[in-house]
């Protein structure tokens, strides 16, 4: 009997799944027990009926596609998706495009199945349309002001048709609008919101591909299975921005996305297409060098640990550092072997012990010719001769963007080694490369958030931060202080805006973990401003859900209330981080956005290639370099304005050189 499944009362369970806002829950409770489906879940607009692929079509005729095209242009807004070969954008084929004009009206356009080197169905095949007759009927519409294209992850797309001469304008990307909603809730890639605000789960690319080695490109899939899984994309989207767009207005978002996010896309789209020079000769000089030197390192850990092993095996490392030499301070995984993280080697070396460092030194170089001396020669493009990375817009909490394929912001640049690689990436002849770096841009705003006087008062003498800060905490002069003494204020600066604790502290500095709680509480007692921004942003998050940059970003903080302990201080420190690192990231993204205009009106011919954080690099010609260092100067130290006025000013550093470490 206590086991006999029991008849739910299903408006007590909807009351509840309404209350914690499960909308995905709310369709399947509907589904199974009944009751509420007249109405849309809590802010939500109706779906427009279930998604139902049978009413796709598949257009073969340039015909029907120009119907199509009027259709669209007369209801003003489309949603598209372009399908390809291949996830780069500059090299990628354009295999067929997607169009949805209202909720379950949607088509498929194919132009290249059976280019793949797979027998197709001969018949579908040779009725397609060539690219070129396709997009002479749709570029007008993509180009047409007066209508509104809806994308999700619409950089992509607007990178692709870029390199076909087509600018698609204007743009609305439901993967931004949800990420300006909703940014730390959920993702924001189309099948999770489709099921979480559509209750539809898409046709998986992997049903229709397959997986692993055996996975077929798109060119290779029967234009009957394509169609339905292409047209979807469309249809689907433009039902989400149907619900998603009018929740901006509503929840006060609107600025955000319209002012952060939109424009972004085709800068970025234009950055990707513009790709970065890089000197293949120089990398694989530093392979060879890199190899060498890792070949010293082992020979050099052998005699440390009396002998051989494999340096890139951590139970190996395991068993010698705890087990044979009977190392002090080791720590077990869940699955109980010892633990060869970096921080537990770092610790080691920082107490004298010889191997640790050695294999840090051997994985850093490993690292180093594995994922870019070796990987990077791969990655220049045979049809461009430059790298082009691929930008991210919505993978971090914070605003901030992450690059891929290849990742272009983790070269490390505080190594010799790191800063080598750096001098592979070269401008064209006659050019010369332009980094521009705000220098402690989120000190400069954690001085403005948090009201901090004395850091107000030296960003504006231009003073050392650091220097400064040692001096207010231990009493000692700036003139003359020991480099030591800087270091532990550098640490504790750049530790308070990550929430560091007296843990963190002390192994970042290499001393006892009282000491360290020591030197946090000298420093709130010395900015007590950093204590009272940390409490009141905490609270904040505890009552709203989420935190605001200076800018109106949000992120959300769902776990800032949780029972278990390391999941609330988890969400603390990121309330605390995200207002701070998160502005930095606006006022860049601003700035980045302002820079094409300025750029044309300057009638300066520079183009922005990259954004690794907090420094933008651009290529110009070498007779231009003077000039536009102090133009992108000038928008990036102003990129704030007229928005918020930051209370301390935002210092920029730019420089030229052939290459981006001489640059930099």
């Amino acid at each position: 009997a206590d086991f006999r499944i029991n008849e739910v009362d299903a408006d007590k369970l909807l009351a509840f799944i309404e209350e914690m806002e499960f909308n995905t829950l709310r369709r399947r409770a509907v589904s199974a027990f009944g009751g509420g489906e007249s109405a849309p879940a809590p802010g939500e607009a109706s779906p427009a009926g279930a998604v139902d692929r049978s009413d796709y079509e598949t257009v073969f005729e340039a015909a029907r596609l120009k119907e199509i095209v009027a259709e669209a242009r007369a209801r003003g807004v489309v949603a598209f998706d372009t399908e390809t070969n291949s996830l780069r954008p500059v090299s990628a084929k354009l295999v067929g495009f997607c169009l949805s004009w209202a909720p379950g009206a949607a088509c498929y356009v194919p132009l290249a199945h059976g280019d793949g080197g797979l027998d197709l169905d001969d018949e579908d095949a040779s009725k397609q349309m060539g690219e070129e007759e396709a997009l002479d009927i749709l570029k007008p519409l993509l180009e047409d002001p007066s209508v509104l294209k809806v994308a999700q992850n619409a950089k992509f797309d607007m990178g692709l048709l870029l390199r076909r001469g087509v600018r698609v304008s204007p743009v609305d990307d439901t993967m931004l609008i949800s990420y300006a909603l909703d940014c730390g809730v959920h993702g924001h890639g189309m099948d999770e919101l489709s099921e979480l605000h559509l209750g539809h789960a898409p046709i998986p690319f992997s049903e229709i591909a397959g997986t692993g080695k055996k996975q077929k490109t798109f060119d290779q899939i029967p234009i009957k299975d394509a169609a339905k899984y292409a047209a979807e994309d469309a249809d689907v989207t433009l039902r989400l921005h149907h619900i998603l767009k009018p929740r901006l207005s509503r929840e006060g978002l609107r600025t955000v996305y319209e002012t952060l996010e939109r424009p972004l896309a085709p800068i970025i789209a234009h950055m990707e297409m513009a790709g970065v020079k890089v000197d293949a000769g120089v990398l694989r000089r530093l392979s060879g060098e890199f190899a060498q030197k890792m070949a010293g390192l082992e020979a050099q850990a052998y005699e440390e640990a009396g002998r051989e092993f494999n340096l890139g095996s951590p139970k190996q490392i395991s068993e010698i550092l705890f087990g044979e030499l009977g190392l002090p301070g080791g720590k077990k995984t869940a699955k109980g072997a010892w633990s060869t993280k970096a921080d537990i080697l770092e610790q080691l070396s920082a107490e004298g012990h010889a191997l640790p460092r050695t294999i840090l030194d051997w994985r850093g170089l490993s690292k180093l010719k594995s994922t870019y001396t070796d990987a990077l020669v791969e990655d220049v493009s045979a049809e461009t001769g430059r790298v082009h990375t691929s930008y991210s817009l919505a993978a971090t909490t914070t605003g901030r963007l992450s690059s891929n394929d290849p990742n272009l912001q983790n070269i490390p640049i505080r190594t010799e080694d790191g800063r080598r690689i750096r001098t592979a990436f070269i401008a064209e002849e006659g050019n010369v490369l332009i980094s521009a770096d705000y220098s402690q841009i989120e000190l400069r705003i954690l001085a403005h958030v948090a009201e901090i006087g004395p850091m107000r008062e030296a960003f504006e003498n231009d003073l050392d931060i650091h220097a400064m800060t040692a001096s207010e905490m231990f009493g000692t002069p700036i003139e003359g202080m020991d480099p030591m003494v800087r270091r532990q204020a550098k640490a504790i600066n750049f530790g308070i805006i990550y929430g560091i604790s007296a843990f963190g502290l002390a192994n970042n500095l290499g001393i006892p973990r009282g000491e360290a709680q020591d030197y946090i509480e000298a420093y709130f007692e010395k900015f007590p401003g950093i204590r009272r921004y940390m409490d009141e942003t905490k609270a904040f998050a505890r009552e709203k859900g989420f935190v605001e940059t200076v800018f109106g970003r949000r992120t959300h903080t769902p776990n800032i209330n949780a029972k278990n302990q390391a999941e609330r201080g988890y969400a603390e420190r990121q309330a605390i981080n995200a207002p701070i690192q998160g502005a930095a990231a606006d006022i860049i993204r601003r700035a980045m956005i302002r820079m094409p205009n300025a750029l044309a009106d300057a009638e300066l011919s520079a183009r922005m290639l990259l954004q690794v954080h907090d420094e933008l690099i651009f290529e110009c010609p070498a007779e231009e370099a003077e000039e536009t260092c102090a133009l992108v100067s000038e928008v990036m130290s102003g990129a704030s304005l007229p928005a918020v006025e930051i209370a301390v000013p935002l210092k920029v550093e730019a420089a030229a050189g052939a290459n981006w470490d001489e640059a930099h």
